[in-house]
């Protein structure tokens, strides 16, 4: 089979999402492809993709595909549907908004089978104020050309079902994974922080509350932290530590390779007002790394209560940072019980191929 996956930026969860199913269908004798944006990602997404060119037998295309929409998205999905036919692409797997759009319209007008994976996107919004409403309206127009539906977890399935709906298509969960050799403690680097975060520098992930949540927890203790990633919000974030006096206290380190990022406190904290299932979480907990989360979207069918936090709530989030400090030993023990719970349950191999017996469904 020949499948092509396209989406928009080559970063974050989604994008570790497309190169697990980029090795898992290879591993099973698939020819893939992968188109993307080619102005986001950096150095970062330029190493990741060559790193798995040589499993992307048919190539990896990358165009100009902006975050907004406008005019140029015409031209784009032209564009995705030149590559789907320069390839002889027998489906198109779609990821996020902008890859359901371009993937999902050059699939019909190739008379290819297409699944869209959400991964959250236009989720998030409601119908009730713009911009919302114009992307959800898209999402229920583009949901009646598909051939069918993938989520990575149970709650992007209602959701999508209360927002959307499934207009009659056939809609499967098949949870992200992790490969056997991800499965090693993780250690903090010499010098770690107390706590940290990984993730885009949005609103959308907390980091503004995790900051606020910092300040109560350094009117009592010295608490110090790492926050890593990029984001259009990142300026914001240091002006709100600046503000805060927490300049001493909290380090901006820009994006860094996972591997690295784990290594740098003692506790993640993952303080997001939305998410769908995010990765982060896996890899944290298949590193045995301490954390903190949000209770919001598909976490908690990762994650015990123990670790859950009420999200947008500073107050609520300072108390377990606090707590999670005061028992080292106790948290590790948590994060050790979890990593051995979750290693049979979240197998990248077995989603590839769960994903892969799917698309054979629909062809």
């Amino acid at each position: 089979m020949k499948i092509l996956h396209v989406f928009r930026t080559p970063v974050g969860g989604l994008f570790r999402h497309v190169r697990d199913l980029v090795r898992g269908q290879s591993e099973l004798g698939h020819e893939v492809g992968i188109l993307c944006d080619s102005s986001t990602g950096g150095a970062v997404a330029d190493n990741f993709l060559a790193a798995i060119a040589p499993l992307c037998s048919l190539g990896i295309q990358r165009i100009q595909i902006s975050r907004l929409p406008g005019l140029g998205d015409i031209s784009a999905t032209l564009s995705t549907k030149a590559h789907a036919r320069k390839i002889a692409a027998d489906i198109i797997h779609c990821h996020g908004a902008k890859g359901g759009l371009y993937g999902r319209l050059a699939a019909r007008s190739l008379g290819l089978p297409s699944v869209y994976t959400p991964h959250g996107g236009s989720l998030h919004y409601m119908w009730l104020a713009l911009p919302g409403a114009l992307y959800l309206a898209s999402e229920w127009l583009l949901a009646k050309i598909g051939s069918g539906m993938i989520f990575v977890c149970n709650y992007e399935r209602q959701v999508f079902i209360s927002k959307i709906g499934l207009a009659g298509k056939p809609g499967v969960v098949v949870y992200n994974g992790l490969w056997p050799t991800e499965f090693t403690k993780v250690e903090p680097a010499q010098g770690a922080a107390d706590v940290f975060f990984m993730g885009d520098m949005r609103f959308l992930k907390g980091v503004d509350v995790l900051v606020n949540a910092l300040a109560r927890v350094n009117s009592k203790r010295r608490t110090t932290a790492n926050l890593v990633g990029d984001g259009p919000d990142l300026a914001h974030f240091q002006k709100q530590v600046q503000s805060l006096g927490l300049t001493e206290m909290v380090k901006f380190q820009g994006r860094m390779a996972t591997a690295e990022a784990l290594k740098s406190g003692h506790v993640l904290v993952m303080p997001s007002r939305a998410e769908s299932f995010p990765y982060v979480i896996l890899e944290a907990a298949a590193g045995q790394v301490p954390m903190i989360a949000s209770d919001v979207g598909g976490i908690s069918e990762i994650l015990p209560p123990q670790h859950l936090c009420p999200p947008d709530n500073a107050e609520a989030l300072a108390r377990h940072i606090e707590m999670a400090l005061s028992i080292p030993d106790a948290i590790r023990e948590d994060a050790r019980a979890l990593s051995d719970k979750i290693r049979s349950a979240f197998s990248a191999a077995d989603m590839a191929r769960k994903i892969t017996e799917f698309y054979q469904q629909l062809s």
